[in-house]
């Protein structure tokens, strides 16, 4: 297989993570954003959150791939570096979401209180991490267009 068709499949995975973790993690941070003062839209997004986040981790999973393919052989500083910094900062961050957030979410849709606003100190913190997430998927985009632009 050549370098260009190579170089054509890791691009596409690492879009193609972009394309499904960007778009799930947008997804839920405009029902997260909603729901800081709705009932309704706190119980959207303790549903909705099942479906984003497996999406979320297959972004990240593919973003991950194609980047270690598409950056095959390429120096590890610069926008290849701040990528990898990136894409850990996010595994972290998902591991919050995932494995702390959830669990409290779904803990309350048992109990049956999902509609119930959430209380000032867990907005807090999941604010905390949507800000993380958007700035993670947002930025690592932008520098894979400057990276792609400008290399």
């Amino acid at each position: 297989m050549t370098t260009l068709w190579i170089d054509t499949i890791g691009l596409f995975v690492f879009i193609a993570g972009f394309v499904i973790g960007l778009g799930a993690v947008t997804f839920i941070d405009i029902h997260g954003f909603l729901g800081r003062k709705s009932s309704y839209w706190t119980e959207a997004t303790t549903r909705t959150h099942k479906v984003t986040k497996p999406l979320i981790w297959a972004g990240i999973t593919l973003a991950v791939i194609g980047g270690l393919i598409f950056y095959r052989g390429q120096s590890f500083s610069g926008i290849p570096f701040i990528h990898a910094v990136i894409a850990i900062a996010l595994i972290f961050n998902g591991y919050f979401l995932s494995f702390k957030v959830s669990p409290f979410l779904l803990k309350r849709e048992k109990e049956g209180r999902s509609g119930e606003l959430l209380p000032a100190s867990w907005q807090k913190k999941i604010m905390a991490g949507l800000i993380v997430s958007d700035i993670g998927w947002w930025g690592g985009l932008l520098l894979l267009v400057v990276h792609l632009l400008y290399r």
